[in-house]
């Protein structure tokens, strides 16, 4: 979606289009859309590579590096936090996985906190 817009415009509306796990709460609020959607997608394919579920499966076996790992799981919280205003850009992102850039502990974000209590839910 990003590459389709112009670069003078920062900002733009459409219907969401997409799987509903990826999409970011400004497509579903039906707010303006940004390159920050890309981002959350990309935080949400992120959590699955790292967590071995969904799209891939290939299970770490073992023989993940923790600090990288670590170090995506960061990025991923980053990527899908609420607010499109607290995702880091694309390029930093790659900076941060790429280990160019430290990254700080991220706020949880909404999503996690729901699959977190289902998930406490479900084993109670």
């Amino acid at each position: 979606m990003a590459k389709l817009m112009a670069r003078d415009l920062s900002r733009v509306l459409t219907t969401a289009r997409g799987t509903v796990g990826y999409l970011a709460p400004e497509w579903i609020g039906g707010m303006a859309v940004t390159p920050k959607v890309d981002v959350y997608a990309y935080g949400m394919v992120l959590l699955e590579i790292v967590s071995g579920r969904m799209n891939s499966h290939e299970e770490l076996r073992g023989d993940a590096v923790v600090e990288e790992v670590e170090r995506a799981c960061k990025v991923a919280c980053w990527c899908i936090q609420d607010s499109e205003v607290d995702r880091p850009t694309m390029g930093k992102v790659v900076q941060i996985l790429e280990g160019l850039v430290e990254v700080e502990m991220p706020p949880v974000p909404r999503l996690l906190t729901a699959i977190a209590g289902r998930s406490h839910l479900a084993c109670t």
